[in-house]
């Protein structure tokens, strides 16, 4: 006999909502093939149906609300991260505000990267395990500055919860209310990334994420998260990344246009990025089958840098 749902216990619940989710994801292995490298489409439909059930208890109901002011340190749309893994300062959007370019020097130190990430991509994991300890050290030392751009467009990919925004507003409320965190808080998020096509984790769960990266659990913080309040500008993110322009791109600076063939975008068009991650080191895009190990490329332009401003006296 079924349980009634009313009478089902907060666990039992989302056990069930757990047992729906994998047996939809075991149902989208089956039926498709994806490449994870590029960028996923929408839910398939053996999902569907379990969406608002899976939703409700994992990601408590995320609000869609209309675009807001934006988090404070990431006027860019990505959070700033310079020597002693500080973050730099920068105010906060307002509402429908156009997002500002992060300004930088290509013949000086520090060597600004730019990387976009998707909290809930497999592929943007692998590049953290790969490199981020490298990215890390040589931004704490203050040879290059780190830009990390949050997205969400893996969100269909959650089995209903949109983790990629969740996830992406825990490190918008952390970088605008306890910036000291950010930074090893971006890095809990890869370290305890969920699989993707799995129910994301829960908004308590992102918030004990938050602590394991230093921040504290007040009651600030535990607002920006159960509210979602800077999901609609991790929105923006993708529409000015993917749909618009990315910003930051040095000029005639072309993107990748198919990252297994390399081929590039039409230079008369604007550059709008393909995939995740992507890393861009001083407006240029870094492409691994064209450019080699990322930490040699870095090596590469602070050892030109270095020996322009020798020849410069």
């Amino acid at each position: 006999m079924s349980q009634n749902p009313e009478r089902l216990t907060k666990n039992e619940r989302r056990a069930q909502a757990r047992e729906l989710a994998r047996q939809a994801r075991e149902a989208e292995r089956k039926r498709e093939k994806r490449n994870r490298l590029l960028l996923q489409g929408g839910v398939a439909a053996a999902l569907v149906a379990i969406v608002a059930i899976v939703a409700l208890v994992i990601a408590n109901g995320v609000r869609e609300a209309a675009p807001t002011a934006g988090p404070k340190n990431m006027q860019s749309g990505g959070v700033v991260f310079g020597e002693n893994l500080e973050v730099k300062e920068t105010p906060a959007l307002a509402a429908g505000e156009k997002r500002i370019a992060t300004e930088f020097n290509v013949n000086q130190r520090p060597v600004h990267v730019v990387t976009y990430v998707d909290y809930l991509c497999p592929a943007c994991g692998s590049f953290e395990e790969t490199y981020g300890p490298m990215l890390e050290q040589y931004t704490g030392s203050g040879d290059i500055s780190l830009e990390v751009y949050p997205l969400n467009f893996l969100d269909p990919q959650s089995a209903g919860t949109k983790y990629s925004s969740r996830a992406g507003n825990l490190l918008a409320c952390v970088a605008s209310t306890q910036p000291e965190h950010a930074f090893k808080v971006h890095k809990e998020l890869f370290a305890d990334q969920p699989k993707e096509g799995a129910a994301g984790h829960s908004n308590e769960k992102l918030l004990e994420i938050a602590v394991k990266g230093g921040a504290k659990k007040n009651a600030e913080l535990e607002k920006c998260v159960n509210d979602g309040k800077f999901v609609s500008f991790i929105d923006g993110n993708v529409t000015q990344a993917m749909q618009t322009e990315v910003l930051g791109l040095a000029k005639g600076s072309q993107l990748i246009d198919n990252i297994q063939t390399g081929e590039l975008q039409d230079a008369k068009q604007p550059q709008t990025l393909r995939s995740t991650p992507t890393a861009i080191v001083n407006g240029k895009q870094w492409y691994q089958p064209r450019d080699g190990d990322l930490e040699s490329y870095l090596l590469k332009t602070l050892q030109d840098i270095d020996a322009d401003a020798t020849e410069a006296g």
